[in-house]
């Protein structure tokens, strides 16, 4: 079995096997496809410390050596 991985164009509602990998694939009886659409808007959660930057959280004063190890 041959593994072949590229990224390919959708032209309408066919996905365009690049000249390079047409010759491996013609001669074959089945394929197997896997399909991995790539999103062009951001989907993940934000970053926590990104965030954080952004949005700091303000305190009346820092914590004391003896308060930040309390536990």
């Amino acid at each position: 079995m041959i593994t072949v991985e590229f990224q390919a164009k959708v032209e309408n509602g066919e996905i365009v096997i690049p000249d390079e990998y047409k010759q491996e694939i013609v001669g074959a009886n089945t394929v197997k496809i896997i399909v991995v659409k790539q999103s062009t808007k951001q989907t993940s959660r934000p970053d926590f410390m990104d965030e954080l930057a952004k949005n700091p959280v303000k305190v009346d004063r820092f914590l004391t050596r003896d308060e930040s190890h309390d536990r």
